[in-house]
This record gives C-alpha cells, structure tokens and sequence, in this order.
C-alpha cells in the first residue's frame, strides 16, 4: 500500500465530513469543498479521523489511496486554515491592482493584462509589486498563481518578470566582446 495513504487524516473539530457513495464533502469555517469519491479506495470515518485504504490489491487502487489521501488531507486544511500564493513583480513600470474579481497587470506590454478571478480565489496586492492569491482550493489558488505568472515568466538574464515569492532565477551571464 502507497506510503502516503496508509497516514490517516486528522479532523479537527471545526470540520465536518460528510462521506457519500458518490462524493465527499468538507465544510468548515471557511468554506465547503467538494470530491468525487473513487471505486478503486475506501474511505472510513473512524473517530476525528478518516482512514483511506485501497480496495483491492491492484497498482492503480495503491496509487490512487495516497492520491485521495492527500486530496483529503488538503480539502481539510482548506476548509480549516485556507491556502496562499504569494507572487512578486520585478521589473520596472510593473505592477498589479484588484478592482472587484479582476486582477489588472501592467507587464510591459503595449495593453493591460486583465485576469478574470475564478469563484473562490480572492486577490490582494499589499504593494502594487506584490500579489498575494487566497481560497479554499490549493488547486485553484495553484492553477490561478501559473496562470499569472505565464503572463510574464521572469527572464534569464535580468530576472524579470512575474515570479512566485519563493522562487530563486537562476542568472545566466551576459555574452561577451
């Protein structure tokens, strides 16, 4: 069995899971997620805990226990705590503005870059080089933050460009007379 799915998830006490045949709802404070639920894996409640085992001996059911299982584990710390993406700005004349669920960019480009937010992902920009994505989904916060920072991926040689808090550009040298 997958080394992942055999971790139990813990519950904390302000969720709530709900397992149905078809699907698998948390709700929490800040939120409700929703999971089709798969053939190939069992889920049990077992006090503040939900336990994820395959339902048969097959590569598939093993793999897919520790993909539910961390599945699971997210939607609960969604719920519970939220997800963030921090993203920086470097360049000069760039930077970002929310106005309602848009996110405006000025990338240096001729036009402004416009990003229609999805439902459940919330944009705040602290500076206005700074972009900072929350939501319940870490898939959702995650595929919003690539999104933006295809718009402008930073560049080798200065660095500029939209790029994720944490991430390090690595700086090529410049060529030679």
């Amino acid at each position: 069995m997958s080394r992942v799915g055999k971790l139990p998830v813990t519950v904390p006490a302000k969720v709530e899971v709900t397992l149905a045949a078809t699907e698998i709802t948390v709700k929490g404070p800040l939120g409700t997620l929703k999971q089709a639920a798969s053939s190939l894996v069992n889920v049990k409640k077992d006090g503040d805990k939900l336990v994820i085992e395959a339902a048969n001996d097959s590569q598939a059911a093993n793999a897919m226990s520790g993909t539910m299982r961390a599945l699971l584990a997210n939607m609960v710390k969604g719920v519970e705590k939220g997800f963030e993406r921090k993203l920086n700005l470097v360049g000069v004349g760039y930077k970002a503005a929310v106005q309602g669920n848009k996110l405006n960019l000025a990338l240096g480009y001729s036009h402004p870059v416009v990003h229609d937010l999805p439902e459940g992902v919330k944009a705040v920009t602290p500076t206005p080089t700074e972009i900072i994505l929350t939501g319940v989904d870490k898939q959702k916060v995650g595929q919003v933050a690539a999104v933006v920072r295809s718009y402008r991926p930073p560049e080798p040689y200065k660095g500029k460009g939209v790029r994720y808090a944490e991430e390090v550009i690595v700086l090529k040298e410049t060529k030679k007379k």
